[in-house]
């Protein structure tokens, strides 16, 4: 059990910056709420609409949207929605993505998709504050709404963050900062969203977020090694404004049409409040510093295949497996695929059938005792057999699933382990 706990926590380790991608604040909510819980300290929920509408020509309600940021976890970037009262100088976010990493059992909850996260209300300023000293750039979109329609907003945001409603089960892909705010704008509209939508566009919730990692070699790998077939399958419209700038991009080109059949666009105006190199360039802020590991995974996987050549050659000239080598191969190998089996029963959506768990084989954690004791005596395992049909299968795998970078130079190492095996082992055997 406490081997399984280590696994677990590596699993996190990979999980995390692709689940927590648009939610890239955690901290203690009660920190976060203000104006005594309540969205606006100078609306009065129980005016009648009839007091209550005259004062929303004051108020403005925005869409913002915040760019990628050099920490794995915020590669992605970050949904809120800005409710400002010029009339009284409020000025407040309403932030989604709060999720608190103390509470008991979090790297178990997290690895199955049990995640709470809950809304949260911050100062603008202390909200724009925390994004531009990371370097982050930030863009508002105005809402084209009326008056009672921010009104509605407003209530429901309230309402949303009430303690008994505060709480919501994290989705990455259907249920997360982004989808939130999107959901509370649609749902108190007068009418209807409609999207201009190209249907000739084909992406995958894979290739949307390569669109943002492609700088982050380690981080796409994680991220490929997690997510199965299911992230390869064509997304429509809705699905890809999961991920924040898509649903910026959605807005942008919006129109609402009420119940009267009247259309108007969703966006009055756009604006970049902050950009970072504008910052950087007047010494404002630093050019945030990216660190990565000198290799990309096809390097550390070529050296592993040129190493394991090597020790190939000096087994085919001494006739003899070094035994030592497949433990440390077949080790890594099982850790790895127990991880993938513990995805089969999380709730993130797309991690449940992976066809990498042919290749990072669960199978092998049960076999690698028996097969290191034969292969000590220079016997050969049958699970080798078994191991070189699931790597064959593997390769086949590549027609409907993307692999991570370098696994298939992975497997044509270990498939080389297993024809080492069998060849010399068998060949062993079958000596008069």
């Amino acid at each position: 059990m406490k081997g399984f706990k280590h696994y677990l926590r590596a699993a996190l380790a990979v999980l995390l910056p692709l689940f927590t991608a648009a939610a890239n604040v955690q901290a203690d909510n009660d920190s976060l709420q203000f104006a005594g819980g309540r969205l606006m300290s100078s609306v009065t929920l129980s005016e009648p609409p009839s007091v209550m509408l005259p004062r929303m020509d004051s108020v403005d309600i925005s869409l913002i949207t915040c760019g990628p940021g050099s920490a794995i976890y915020s590669l992605y970037g970050h949904t809120a929605i800005r409710i400002t009262d010029r009339a009284t100088g409020e000025d407040v976010i309403a932030n989604w993505g709060i999720f608190d990493s103390s509470k008991s059992l979090f790297v178990l909850r997290f690895v199955f998709g049990l995640t709470d996260y809950q809304i949260a209300l911050e100062p603008f300023n202390q909200f724009f504050l925390q994004y531009a000293a990371t370097g982050r750039w930030m863009k508002q979109q105005l809402l084209n709404l009326t008056r009672k329609e921010k009104w509605s907003i407003i209530c429901a945001i309230d309402r949303n963050n009430l303690p008994e409603n505060r709480v919501y089960r994290y989705n990455y892909f259907y249920d997360n900062c982004t989808t939130r705010a999107r959901d509370m704008i649609e749902s108190h509209v007068d009418g209807k969203i409609e999207y201009a939508v190209n249907s000739s566009a084909k992406t995958s919730y894979r290739d949307m977020i390569h669109q943002w990692n492609e700088d982050s070699p380690w981080a796409r790998f994680g991220n490929d090694m997690l997510l199965g077939v299911k992230a390869d399958s064509r997304t429509d419209f809705r699905q890809q404004q999961f991920l924040p700038d898509s649903l910026r991009a959605y807005f942008d080109q919006a129109i609402v049409v009420s119940h009267s059949g009247e259309k108007r666009k969703l966006v009055e105006n756009s604006i970049l409040l902050f950009d970072p190199s504008v910052a950087q360039a007047m010494g404002y802020i630093a050019q945030p510093a990216r660190k990565s590991f000198p290799l990309s995974p096809t390097g550390c996987a070529l050296l592993l295949l040129g190493l394991t050549l090597a020790v190939s050659l000096i087994e085919w000239r001494r006739h003899r497996i070094l035994w030592g080598y497949d433990l440390l191969l077949l080790t890594a190998d099982s850790a790895a695929g127990i991880i993938l089996l513990a995805m089969v029963f999380s709730q993130h959506p797309t991690v449940s059938l992976n066809l990498q768990i042919l290749l990072c084989n669960p199978l092998t954690a049960v076999f690698l005792c028996p097969l290191i004791m034969r292969e000590r005596k220079q016997k050969a395992h049958y699970y080798w057999k078994v191991f070189a049909v699931c790597l064959l299968l593997f390769f086949a795998g590549n027609i409907i699933q993307h692999y991570a970078e370098g696994m298939n130079i992975v497997a044509a190492t270990l498939l080389l382990r297993c024809i080492m095996n069998l060849w010399l082992n068998a060949s062993k055997e079958n000596q008069p």
